[in-house]
């Protein structure tokens, strides 16, 4: 009967979320970048935007191949958040707020972003820049966009299907910071 216990306490301690090591130890997620502005390994921002590069990429609890797979993400181009790196790993953070680690080599930088999934009622798609410029499109939350170029306010997007571009509030975008200008 203790035997049975025992092995009821390790699944159980097993099926809970992997809780934050040290600074000290190897990273898992912790508030690593507490601090910092620029990756360790490629000297750039952090936070930053980057792409899934790859159809069947898979998020993992931590930075080897060693660590369990915490996601597998099916969509090439969906937006992720760079939070920290670690050789050729990177922690990132999908739309949901879910965080993991991926390899490097699944990641672009090229720059995509999805209508914001908080938005109740999606995200008009203008023709120009004009604030009453005709809306060609009203993109539900969720849409994934390829980005062209941002002002600061609003951002000129491409849809792949139906093939449609043009304007977006920059606040109605997950993938783009508040402000930034993307040329």
């Amino acid at each position: 009967m203790k035997a049975a216990i025992t092995i009821l306490a390790v699944l159980a301690a097993m099926a809970q979320p992997v809780a934050a090591t040290p600074m000290s130890a190897k990273p898992d997620g912790a508030n690593i970048t507490a601090g910092r502005g620029t990756g360790r390994v490629t000297g750039l921002k952090l936070p930053r935007f980057v792409s899934l590069k790859s159809d069947n990429a898979r998020m993992r609890v931590g930075p080897s191949t060693e660590y369990p797979v915490r996601f597998v993400y099916m969509v090439a181009g969906l937006p992720l958040e760079v939070l920290e790196e670690w050789g050729n790993w990177r922690l990132v953070r999908d739309q949901d707020g879910s965080s993991g680690w991926m390899h490097a080599a699944l990641l672009s930088g090229h720059r995509t972003a999805i209508v914001a999934p908080w938005l109740k009622q999606g995200a008009n798609l203008r023709r120009s820049l004009a604030p009453n410029a005709e809306i060609t499109a009203l993109m539900q939350p969720g849409v994934l966009v390829k980005i062209s170029d941002c002002s600061g306010s609003k951002c000129h997007v491409t849809l792949h299907r139906p093939r449609l571009s043009g304007y977006v509030s920059q606040a109605k975008l997950w993938g783009v910071y508040p402000r930034e200008v993307i040329e």
